[in-house]
């Protein structure tokens, strides 16, 4: 053989190694790292390590196929949407008569026009309609019974005396009745 052959060979066969090496090497490389973005345990990590380095191309397709499917992120980042969309879904008040979606300022459903919430007889802050008092005056809410009496239901306020019907409120009642 000529003197050349076995350089060229000798040049061919260590690029071909050096290549293999620096493969090899990015395997075991990209598979610890690829771990380590799915998984913060540092034993699994380093166990893919070993595994992808002893076992090369077998060891790699056996890692591919037992890896944590999410990455770390990606587990991160659905949680939070979930969170999100839970927080939407509570904080969102539903109506109790057609169970569609309201406000937290309104008094009535525009879609069913069923009573959500009540105007404070004393400073027209929004309450709930089992609410007695309000929580911003202190006043007592006075309901009128059909006779004309006063009712109430808290023991704890003395009923006041009531304050004259004034146009908002019987403006309100007509609203109702249609």
């Amino acid at each position: 053989m000529p003197e050349g052959f076995d350089d060229i060979l000798l040049i061919g066969t260590v690029f071909v190694v050096v290549t293999l090496a620096a493969f090899w090497l990015a395997m075991v490389i990209w598979a610890y790292r690829d771990m380590r973005s799915r998984s913060r345990d540092p034993l699994a990590q380093l166990l893919v390590a070993i595994i992808v380095s002893l076992l090369n191309v077998p060891g790699l397709f056996i890692y591919i196929l037992l890896r944590p499917r999410a990455t770390l992120s990606e587990t991160y980042e659905r949680s939070l949407e979930e969170e999100a969309l839970l927080q939407e879904i509570e904080e969102r008040p539903t109506c109790p008569g057609c169970g569609q979606r309201v406000q937290h300022d309104w008094q009535a459903c525009p879609n069913c026009h069923h009573r959500l919430k009540k105007a404070c007889v004393n400073c027209d802050y929004l309450l709930e309609l089992t609410w007695n008092i309000c929580p911003h005056c202190t006043t007592s809410q006075v309901n009128y019974t059909s006779d004309g009496t006063i009712a109430t239901s808290s023991r704890h306020v003395k009923p006041s005396e009531p304050a004259p019907i004034d146009a908002k409120w019987v403006a309100s009642q007509q609203v109702e009745r249609h």
